[in-house]
């Protein structure tokens, strides 16, 4: 064989596989396998017809994330004595909650699956969070009784929210059965604000904390209804003293948002009660 068919031969010859080729190809397939054995995949109606879909929708449920890292963060702040903090988290995890559920149906981005995430990012900052901050800031005072109803306050939030699941669909929506889970939060993180912002820490508000936190509780799993305001058009022209009213009531907020916040959502708390005597001290037809 002649020099220049050795070289010939040379060049054209396969270039053994290095380890670093190995490697390459076997983290591609980790990879893939990675994200095939991680996909979620749930069955959806398009059209009339039942299909398997793969992936979730980001938007919604970045909200939805949003409002669990707020509830996470209330119990953080809860735990390092920054009350005013944590109360003020619980009410950020509101909006973000209610602005979810509203995103995914403006974008048609509804799925099983946010359904169901949505409902667990309740549970730790609408059933856990104002717990665990109510308790220690005044609950743990009383004993033994505290941590019973602060846990009697988690029992309840999740036994709301695993009804409210399975009644979808099934009720009118224009009431809520049994206290929602963000406004039983709401007037416990707002008395929490309150009262610790005027330093409150005789017997008797810790009484009272032990009073509204069962109360929240179990108005959670009651029948009582509670308006859902889903029926409201924003898209009909209204009043203009309806505006009014709305700048009037953010300018109270913001002169003593603790106060104001307790006020307001106490009210809806007691609505329902108030609702259900004039029910049935109604004369019947």
């Amino acid at each position: 064989m002649t020099q220049d068919a050795r070289d010939q031969e040379h060049a054209t010859a396969p270039l053994p596989e290095t380890q670093d080729d190995h490697s390459h190809v076997g983290n591609e397939d980790l990879a893939a396998a990675f994200l095939r054995d991680t996909e979620v995949v749930e069955e959806a109606l398009e059209d009339g017809k039942k299909i398997r879909r793969k992936g979730i929708y980001l938007l919604p449920n970045l909200f939805t994330t949003s409002a669990l890292f707020s509830g996470f963060f209330a119990v953080v702040a809860g735990i390092n004595g920054e009350f005013t903090s944590a109360a003020v988290a619980i009410f950020i995890a509101m909006v973000l909650d209610g602005l979810d559920g509203r995103v995914a149906r403006m974008t048609n981005t509804q799925s099983a699956f946010g359904a169901e995430y949505d409902s667990l990012a309740d549970m730790i900052s609408f059933g856990m969070a104002p717990a665990l901050v109510a308790f220690t800031w005044i609950l743990q005072d009383i004993g033994k009784t505290g941590w019973v109803v602060a846990f009697l306050y988690v029992a309840c939030a999740a036994l709301r929210l695993a009804r409210f699941n399975v009644q979808i669909g099934s009720t009118d929506k224009k009431w809520f059965i049994g206290l929602p889970s963000p406004s039983a939060a709401a007037v416990v993180a707002a008395s929490v604000w309150t009262f610790h912002s005027f330093d409150a820490d005789a017997f008797g508000f810790k009484l009272l904390m032990l009073v509204v936190v069962a109360a929240a509780g179990i108005l959670m799993v009651s029948n009582i209804r509670y308006y859902s305001f889903k029926d409201l058009d924003f898209k009909k022209p209204v009043p203009f003293v309806v505006l009014l009213a709305v700048v009037l009531g953010f300018v109270m907020i913001s002169v003593e948002p603790s106060v104001m916040l307790l006020l307001l959502f106490g009210a809806y708390v007691l609505s329902g009660p108030v609702y259900a005597v004039m029910r049935k001290a109604r004369p019947k037809s």
